[in-house]
Formats: structure tokens, sequence, C-alpha cells
């Protein structure tokens, strides 16, 4: 087994989705996320604390990139104006990989009740991160709340229709952005 190939985070995830997939997230152990992986235990949680974890990597830097995004927003920008901004550096930064992760890690969600539990705080840390960077430019709090929100759906429905796609010229960024312009449509339609 190869200790040092570069990689074995993006390796580790992949195996473990394949793994949770193949076999149920229950089933599946430590060692054998690292053994598909070809790194060694230790390796394993030099990454990641626990298998649960695998689920979130990403998560800080998927945050990251959505705050720098809607702090980087023109000052005249509505909340949803700037959540769009967040939202497509975000979405920008994720590529192939991401893509093929995405109906296999949708498959391991729906089969384990505890990784549906981690990917439901999942979410709820996007939103949190959205939020508090929208208060920081003086949104007040409950329309930050709700532009977070539709934030998080957006993503979600965006990121669903670009991993069904059989083939794909464009990107996340584009089909993240035609949700939040759909939520924003069905919004109107709510008073």
């Amino acid at each position: 087994m190869a200790r040092w190939q570069p990689g074995a985070r993006e390796r580790l995830v992949l195996a473990a989705v394949d793994l949770f997939a193949e076999h149920g997230y229950d089933a599946t152990t430590v060692t054998q996320i690292a053994e598909r992986a070809g790194v060694t235990k230790s390796t394993f949680f030099r990454h990641f604390p626990d298998k649960r974890e695998l689920l979130v990597a990403g998560q800080e830097t998927l945050c990251r990139l959505l705050v720098e995004g809607i702090a980087e927003a023109p000052v005249t920008a509505t909340p949803l104006e700037a959540v769009a901004t967040g939202l497509e550096r975000a979405s920008s930064a994720m590529g192939p990989m991401n893509r093929e992760l995405g109906p296999r890690l949708k498959a391991a969600i729906a089969a384990s009740t505890e990784l549906q539990e981690r990917d439901t705080l999942k979410h709820v840390g996007l939103a949190t991160a959205m939020t508090e960077a929208l208060v920081s430019r003086d949104v007040p709090a409950t329309v930050a709340h709700l532009a977070a929100e539709l934030g998080v759906l957006a993503f979600k429905r965006g990121y669903t229709e670009w991993t069904n796609l059989d083939h794909d010229d464009t990107g996340l960024a584009p089909h993240v952005l035609a949700a939040l312009a759909d939520l924003r449509t069905a919004t109107a339609a709510l008073t």
C-alpha cells in the first residue's frame, strides 16, 4: 500500500461513498474504507475523526466560498442577489468529481438514517454561514435567514439537476442560479 500518494482525502471520500452504497453505512468499517482508498487507517484518522464526517468533506470550504461571495457582492445587491453571488462562487469550485459523486452519495444517504441526519446538519451549517454573511451586510436577521434558506434550497435543487444530467458542458453554477431564479418567482406567488 503506497502511503504517500496524493489525493488521499478524495480517495477516502470516494471509497466511503461506494462502500456505503454497496454494503450500507452501518456495515462499512473505517478499515474497509482505508483499504479501498489505498491508505492506512491512521491516514484515515488524519483526515476525518470518524466515518460519518466523510459526508461533509469540503463543507468548510463550501461555507467559506459562500461567505466570500456574499461579502463581495455589490453594496447595492439585494439579499437574494448577494446569495446568488455566493452560490455562483461556491458552485464554480465544484468539478467533475463532485458531479460524479452526487448520485452515489444520494443513494448512500437515502439508505442511512444517521447519514440523513448528518446531511441535514450540513445544510443547516450552510444556511447559518450565509445568514451570518448577510447580517454582516446589515440585512435584517429574518430576511437574511429566509434568503439563506432559499440559497440552500437552490443549491440542493441545482446540484440534483446537475448530477442527473447525462452530459455537462456548463458546470454547476448555471443550474444553481436557475433554481434560485425559480424560487424567487415562486416566492412572489406566496403573497
